[in-house]
């Protein structure tokens, strides 16, 4: 569960949620050299988006490939069920994502605000400056915290110089 999601579960119950943890099984051993191939299992801590475990996939899945979003949150998704994949099982997914969303793209994520505010932005005004893009950014943030300072004070929760 997400930073975010807590912190909304705390204030609509005034209880904390532990942080999760990853199972054990899901896990690298601090110490331990773990090889790159493809039967391989990708545990959290061994895994990285580096340049060799790019090319590593581009061997395996082709030179379209880029470590994608999608990828981290199914590799979280595993980790977290203590199921980790191997690197082919990965490419497997990656690749059947990459097809699907050539046909069908994923909606953007909410926590790329900023990446969503500006791609909508200049969908609609290709020709601005930096300089008004930012303005047009620090409007809607202001926008966004009047909203949630308003709920808070609706929930009669205390506010602390927000």
């Amino acid at each position: 569960m997400s930073l975010i999601m807590r912190i909304l579960h705390f204030l609509h119950t005034g209880k904390k949620l532990a942080v999760p943890k990853f199972p054990e099984n899901s896990c690298a051993q601090r110490g331990q050299i773990y090889p790159i191939h493809s039967s391989a299992l990708m545990l959290k801590g061994s895994y990285k988006n580096d340049l060799k475990t790019r090319l590593f996939f581009k061997q395996l899945i082709g030179d379209h490939f880029h470590f994608t979003a999608f990828g981290i949150d199914w590799l979280n998704e595993r980790w977290m069920e203590g199921n980790p994949p191997t690197y082919q099982e990965f490419a497997k997914m990656w690749q059947k994502e990459y097809e699907k969303r050539k046909n069908m793209p994923a909606a953007p994520k909410e926590e790329w605000a900023y990446i969503n505010f500006v791609q909508k932005f200049l969908q609609n005004s290709s020709e601005v400056s930096r300089e008004s893009l930012n303005h047009a950014w620090e409007c809607e943030r202001q926008k966004h915290k009047a909203n949630i300072i308003a709920w808070l004070e609706e929930k009669k929760l205390v506010i602390c110089n927000i």
